[in-house]
């Protein structure tokens, strides 16, 4: 019986008291353990979004001589963090240039894409805030001006394929920008790029063939 006792004093475990501990050493409670991912927290805390695009609305102009054009109201707004590639957001961008709210909001309805949905949904917050908040008088009476998206955050993943190999995957974000003007839009949006005819495009086609040279040649 001795010797059991004496084996059992080698294998126990020592009591609190004898561990080495630091002097600030406390239990932590249910409500400081971390129990959501750290991608969460990084989203949440770090990508807020551009903050820069709408501070344009905050600019006060000085007033205007009898002289001078009217300056026409403008606001600007955006959608962050959206869940779309930015190079398939950029054709939908490029669509709405220079129309009509009216004609942009009825094209982006027959627009089957994702991306749509969300300029479509921008372009409508806007309307409402230059109506409430910009003292615009009609709401039919706005064009795009501006219209462009930006690179949003890229959160890689990785895919299982066979063999045991993996490939990497991106989940692409990207943000939108909108400035809405007062006024009519501009026959043409893009100054100096007007659309040309069937006899104007053949003639510089053919101005192009005859300059052609055989490089080397004698």
């Amino acid at each position: 019986m001795s010797l059991l006792l004496r084996s059992f004093r080698r294998i126990a475990i020592p009591s609190i008291s004898h561990q080495i501990l630091p002097a600030t050493f406390t239990v932590p409670t249910v409500s400081q353990l971390h129990t959501s991912t750290a991608l969460s927290k990084h989203w949440n805390t770090r990508n807020i979004g551009p903050r820069r695009w709408l501070e344009y609305n905050k600019v006060i102009y000085p007033p205007q001589t009898p002289d001078e054009p009217p300056r026409p109201a403008f606001v600007c707004h955006q959608k962050t963090n959206i869940k779309y590639s930015p190079k398939k957001m950029w054709y939908i961008c490029s669509f709405v240039r220079g129309m009509t709210v009216d004609e942009a909001l009825k094209q982006l309805s027959f627009i089957d894409k994702k991306g749509a949905t969300a300029v479509k949904e921008t372009i409508q917050e806007a309307i409402e805030l230059a109506v409430r908040r910009h003292n615009v008088e009609f709401r039919s009476n706005l064009w795009v001006a501006e219209s462009f998206c930006g690179k949003g955050r890229v959160f890689k993943g990785f895919r299982r394929h066979a063999r045991g190999r993996f490939g990497e995957v991106e989940y692409k974000h990207c943000h939108y920008f909108v400035r809405l003007e007062e006024g009519t839009p501009p026959e043409h949006y893009y100054p100096g790029q007007e659309p040309k005819s069937g006899p104007q495009m053949l003639d510089e086609w053919l101005e192009s063939m005859r300059k052609r040279k055989v490089i080397g040649s004698l």
